[in-house]
């Protein structure tokens, strides 16, 4: 697809957020998949805040990513954790700057580590309500574009809007259920994708990828089959091996 259908695709998306079965974990994998596309960076990450007002991790590109977003919260530094608070965005750090990672060091070694140089975070917010972070990270030295900036904050401010409306229309006060469902269900996905990757001596992001290509193929929740698998009710042979 062109760059303009992508970005429609996208949009589209977010309007199909306002049904009943909306799917918030596979809903963020999406959006990271379309600014991994878009915004031609290596790896995106995707944070909201609980109840307390404390991040959490709910989607990610890869495993890499994942653990190092783990490593965000759990130190409570990097630009993803700056930028939610701040609730504005943290563009191009060069994560090989002394000078650019100085107010967070650690998670700037556990970037390069893991073979990022540059990172951005953008906030998802709306007016001055922030919910979380949206967080690029790219392997080259490459700044974001300020067009490309535009687009993800666009992207962020529409997932942002999908997400509040979502738990108006479903729950009314359903911003702290949801969520919670949420992390909930991105333990179950854990869970399966640790199975799934055991079995087959795998990667988790291959079996991670497995899982969601199944659930997309047969028209089912990614959290539901994540269950199925758990509890057995799934043969883990059913699934197609990328």
């Amino acid at each position: 697809m062109t760059r303009e259908e992508q970005l429609l695709a996208a949009m589209v998306e977010a309007v199909d957020t306002l049904v009943d079965d909306f799917d918030l974990i596979d809903f963020l994998h999406q959006l990271c998949d379309r600014c991994h596309s878009l915004l031609d960076v290596s790896a995106v990450g995707v944070m909201l805040a609980d109840p307390t007002g404390s991040l959490q991790l709910i989607a990610a590109s890869d495993e890499h990513t994942r653990l190092l977003e783990l490593f965000a919260i759990q130190s409570d530094q990097g630009p993803c954790v700056e930028c939610y608070r701040n609730g504005t965005g943290q563009l191009n750090i060069n994560l090989t700057s002394d000078a650019e990672t100085a107010g967070f060091p650690l998670f700037a070694q556990r970037a390069r580590e893991a073979g990022f140089t540059t990172s951005h975070a953008l906030p998802m917010r709306m007016r001055q309500k922030v919910v979380g972070a949206l967080n690029l990270f790219d392997t080259r030295d490459q700044e974001l574009s300020t067009r490309d900036a535009r687009v993800g904050q666009a992207l962020a401010d529409v997932a942002t809007i999908a997400i509040l409306q979502h738990r108006t229309i479903v729950h009314g006060n359903v911003e702290r259920a949801q969520l919670r469902a949420a992390l909930s269900s991105r333990i179950v996905i854990e869970q399966a994708k640790g199975i799934l990757a055991e079995r087959w001596h795998a990667t988790p992001d291959e079996a991670f990828d497995a899982l969601r290509q199944h659930a997309r193929s047969h028209q089912q929740a990614l959290t539901t089959l994540c269950r199925e698998l758990i509890d057995g009710s799934l043969d883990s042979s059913s699934i197609q091996r990328p």
